[in-house]
């Protein structure tokens, strides 16, 4: 089931998802470094990269969801 989900999907879709995990990682990373070396314009510099991969997978969520319903009807 999954698979016939991925595989149906557009490329547009992964590469909404692929950029959204890749924006979130960075930010993640960036959070991690700031914090570790306990600079707080970097951690604070990733919250932004963090929103960024947070709306791209909203507007993923939203494109998918538009295709399955054209796919229904």
């Amino acid at each position: 089931m999954l698979n016939e989900f991925w595989n149906g999907a557009s490329k547009f879709y992964k590469a909404l998802v692929f950029g959204a995990m890749g924006f979130i990682a960075a930010g993640l990373v960036i959070s991690i470094l700031g914090n570790a070396t306990q600079n707080q314009g970097l951690a604070f510099a990733s919250l932004p990269v963090i929103g960024i991969g947070l709306v791209i997978h909203a507007v993923g969520v939203a494109v998918r969801g538009h295709q399955v319903r054209k796919m229904i009807r």
